[in-house]
């Protein structure tokens, strides 16, 4: 008689993972901290290494830096002795942002948002309807409409006809544009708390989610401090907070004159801020104010999150602070707006951010 005898795992310390990739996962997050600055981010994995011995005898720093090149992470300038992260680099940054925040959710089946209409859409759905004239073949339900021509016309005078035929409804797929707006006021990083960068994981996520798994949706990522601009997806691991005031005015005004240009009907806005907008500008000039509420540059802030609301653009707040006067800021901003506002801790900003455009795709905003 066969048997099986079991013995003690012992498991592989670098089981599915070896030396380099162990190496890779800190020295990505390294980057993301170091705004890409590659020769910090190694000065400060070398530092790592000698406090927790994260490397081992037969392999080194020195040797997570040569494969870093010749697997193509990190170029390296001679002449001037610098060393640069490359394109790939950026994207494997996206992927670890994503998987550290979105990792434990449920991945989703199709991938795209489904409205409630029905009709001459992209995705086959589950109602059934009779056939008509104009109908495309591929909507048929051919097992269906073979049981009704059985049932009509019996087995021995087996026909098909268009009274038999069933319809597969098909369900239109949405697409949605979404403004991602990202404060880097100075007050990012103050009081010993770094914002900032709990803040370009959440953006490089979202980027690297919409462009794998909802590849007909845009994303468009601005920073606001005292003016606003457009930057990239390859510019965030590069990314960092300036000494600025907070002009969400500007941010406001950049994100419509975006969305403008975009033709989905569905358009949101997700802003990411720590406090209350203290800065307009007036010509060429700027208007500041840091001590409390300004009613100036509030009810402009107003005005145009009313304007958002009347072009059926709503805007989520993700508050990363908790001070009242800054809640009563945001809860009249929504309220204008008609739109959501959270009061997150950094480390649930991720879940936040993906569980609020998950739920705005399936509807029609």
């Amino acid at each position: 008689m066969k048997g099986y005898r079991f013995t003690d795992y012992i498991p592989d310390e670098n089981a599915g993972d070896n030396a380099f990739e162990n190496l890779l996962k800190i020295f990505l997050q390294l980057l993301i901290i170091t705004a890409g600055d590659a020769a910090e981010a190694l000065k400060w994995l070398s530092d790592l290494d000698k406090q927790h011995q994260i490397t081992n005898a037969n392999y080194g720093i020195g040797n997570f830096i040569e494969d870093l090149k010749s697997k193509g992470y990190l170029t390296e300038d001679i002449g001037k002795g610098s060393i640069k992260i490359t394109a790939k680099s950026e994207q494997m940054i996206r992927k670890s942002a994503l998987e550290e925040i979105f990792g434990k959710l449920k991945k989703s089946g199709g991938g795209n948002h489904k409205s409630t209409f029905s009709g001459q859409g992209d995705e086959t759905g589950t109602d059934r309807r009779d056939f008509q004239f104009g109908d495309n073949l591929e909507q048929i339900a051919m097992t269906d409409s073979l049981r009704n021509a059985q049932i009509n016309h019996g087995y021995n005078n087996f026909m098909l006809t268009e009274g038999d035929l069933e319809i597969v409804e098909n369900e239109y797929k949405t697409q949605t544009s979404t403004i991602l707006m990202i404060d880097i006021s100075h007050s990012m990083i103050l009081y010993g708390e770094d914002r900032i960068t709990p803040a370009k994981k959440v953006a490089m996520a979202l980027a690297e989610l919409i462009s794998t798994r909802y590849p007909k949706d845009t994303l468009d990522i601005i920073v606001f401090g005292n003016d606003s601009w457009q930057i990239q997806i390859k510019d965030l691991p590069y990314l960092e907070v300036g000494p600025y005031h907070t002009n969400t005015i500007a941010g406001l005004e950049l994100a419509m004159d975006l969305l403008r240009k975009r033709k989905n009907k569905n358009k949101q806005i997700f802003m990411i801020t720590d406090g209350k907008p203290t800065c307009m500008k007036q010509g060429i000039k700027y208007y500041k104010n840091s001590f409390g509420l300004d009613s100036k540059i509030l009810n402009k802030t107003l005005t145009l999150a009313a304007q958002c609301r009347k072009n059926n653009i709503p805007v989520t707040t993700f508050m990363i602070a908790s001070d009242p006067y800054l809640k009563q800021f945001v809860q009249e901003f929504t309220k204008v707006n008609n739109g959501n506002a959270y009061y997150s801790s950094l480390k649930g900003l991720g879940n936040l951010i993906f569980e609020d455009y998950k739920t705005n795709r399936r509807k029609n905003l």
